[in-house]
């Protein structure tokens, strides 16, 4: 046997749409720095979905509804910290977004003014998003 075996950390992220038609994004209370869509890695036990749900709640204070899986982004690069791979969705909610959990602050942003820095590769997720709204293609996410 060669050893314990290695995988990656199973995370997910939110795309929040708000009635304004902004987006939720959290500015990060621990490394790395900067902003990023609510999000977190799922519990033992929990589906991606309920892991969705809950980390919104606990980074934003809004309940979520999930409305569509968007895609997966798996490349091993896209969290400095480890490999993990993120089920991502797209939810809606109402109300005024408040940071909590991890999150310093939280805020709802025109997707064509968001704040720098984006963390991990969520700039890159957002941009995919973009792109499909306007247009229903979905892009293939692949290694860059």
């Amino acid at each position: 046997m060669a050893g314990t075996p290695r995988n990656p950390f199973p995370t997910v992220d939110i795309i929040i749409e708000l009635a304004s038609g902004g987006i939720v994004l959290i500015k990060r209370k621990n490394p790395p720095p900067g902003w990023a869509l609510p999000g977190g890695f799922v519990d033992y036990g929990e589906s991606v979905e309920a892991a969705a749900v809950r980390e919104a709640l606990e980074e934003t204070g809004l309940e979520v509804e999930l409305t569509e899986q968007f895609h997966v982004y798996s490349d091993p690069d896209r969290d400095p910290r480890h490999h993990t791979m993120s089920v991502v969705f797209i939810a809606k909610a109402a109300g005024e977004p408040r940071g909590g959990d991890d999150a310093a602050e939280a805020r709802g942003f025109d997707p064509d003014e968001l704040p720098e820095p984006i963390a991990f590769d969520h700039r890159r997720i957002i941009n995919d998003y973009l792109k499909y709204r306007r247009t229903g293609e979905r892009v293939w996410p692949t290694r860059s």
